[in-house]
């Protein structure tokens, strides 16, 4: 019986690529594994017949042989046919394991790739570090040198991060025989776990540091001095390198993450690189216009020239009055105005007579908003009674 077409048995086209071949058999195997279909001899010859496919067209090699000669490239007499270790390529073999073919698919679940690699040190890069930092806005505008404190993995000085007392040299773990990793196998499948003895070093210590225990690396308290750029923004990460968990027995240190968080301040919003303020003003300027003083967020006063009429939620731009841009050379965004018209309270005699005498000389087109809302709801009801 002639064999199907690899590709048509993976169903995937002849340009696939390396991962769609991986996809393509991951998801048929699962399917038919024998584990999952016990007694099911349709399903275990499927099963080999696709592994067989895949294990051919996931090799360069064998996969332009096989797009070249086709199956005629791995039986004998074939075009592609040769003995082994002399060029040629050698069919697969029904009865083989299946466990470095499952390995290459399935290593990232068992922590690793399936062929145990053998670890030749036994130093460990330390892990990174995240620090929060909370900062106000006019720190962030101006920048300023932050310390900060915080307890993590140092070296440890009595075995100078080696994790001999004596200096000795580290021997092969005897029970992993130095891979790091135990193995175990279940029907096709073959699982790993971390050995618990050199935990994954594959290298152990017979005389360890008092100190450390033989990690080479002690818990201690550290003082750094961070630098927050100017114009700083919510969310910014400064790395500082080096400056995590120092790697067991001497191995690289891991990095520290500075995560900058902003609080709210109390006159200004910032909204990027520009900065909103809500200013109240007095009844009589908002309807004369004149100069208005506000702050602004690098310490000043500046003057707002509002024109009669002003309402509140109007807004006027102030340029280049905003939060500097960070590494641009001191540019800067540029600063809203939100006006808060006030209506003045406590009264006098005096004031709430000359208030009554303008409401008299009121006349149409004073109060636009007030006349058009009311003009609204009459049409409103009107269409309501008809």
């Amino acid at each position: 019986m002639s064999k199907q077409d690899y590709y048509k048995l993976l169903g995937a086209e002849k340009n696939a690529t390396a991962d769609d071949l991986k996809k393509a058999y991951r998801k048929l195997a699962m399917k038919y594994h024998p584990d999952r279909n016990p007694g099911d001899k349709e399903a275990e010859q499927k099963f080999k017949e696709l592994s067989e496919a895949y294990d051919v067209l996931k090799d360069e090699q064998k996969r332009a042989a096989y797009d070249r000669y086709g199956h005629a490239a791995f039986e004998n007499g074939g075009m592609g046919a040769g003995r082994a270790g002399s060029g040629g390529f050698s069919g697969f073999d029904p009865g083989a394991n299946f466990s470095d073919l499952f390995g290459d698919l399935f290593g990232d679940m068992m922590g690793g790739r399936g062929g145990g690699q053998r670890q030749t040190g036994m130093r460990m890069r330390g892990a990174d570090l995240r620090y929060n930092l909370e900062i106000n806005l006019i720190d962030a505008y101006r920048g300023k040198q932050q310390k900060i404190q915080f307890t993590a993995s140092v070296k440890c000085d009595p075995c100078n991060g080696s994790g001999s007392k004596d200096g000795s040299a580290p021997t092969e773990c005897r029970m992993c025989g130095g891979h790091g990793k135990i193995r175990t196998q279940q029907g096709f499948f073959t699982m790993e776990r971390t050995c618990t003895s050199c935990h994954g070093m594959g290298r152990t210590i017979s005389n360890p540091c008092n100190s450390c225990a033989g990690e080479g690396r002690v818990r201690r308290e550290k003082n750094l001095i961070v630098n927050i750029p100017e114009g700083v923004e919510e969310g910014t990460r400064i790395r500082l390198s080096g400056e995590g968990e120092v790697g067991m027995r001497g191995g690289e240190s891991g990095d520290l993450y500075i995560f900058i968080s902003v609080t709210p301040h109390e006159f200004f919003m910032r909204e990027g690189h520009d900065i909103h303020c809500k200013v109240p003003i007095k009844m009589t300027a908002a309807a004369l216009g004149g100069d208005v003083e506000v702050p602004v967020i690098d310490g000043s006063m500046a003057k707002v020239t509002i024109p009669a009429g002003t309402q509140t939620d109007d807004r006027f731009r102030m340029k280049g009055k905003g939060m500097i841009v960070m590494q641009s050379g001191g540019r800067r965004g540029d600063m809203y105005i939100h006006t808060i018209v006030e209506i003045p309270v406590k009264l006098s005699k005096k004031q709430r007579e000359l208030l009554e005498q303008f409401n008299n000389l009121d006349g149409r087109g004073t109060n636009p908003k007030a006349e058009s809302f009311i003009d609204k709801v009459r049409g409103f009801w009107a269409e309501m009674k008809e």
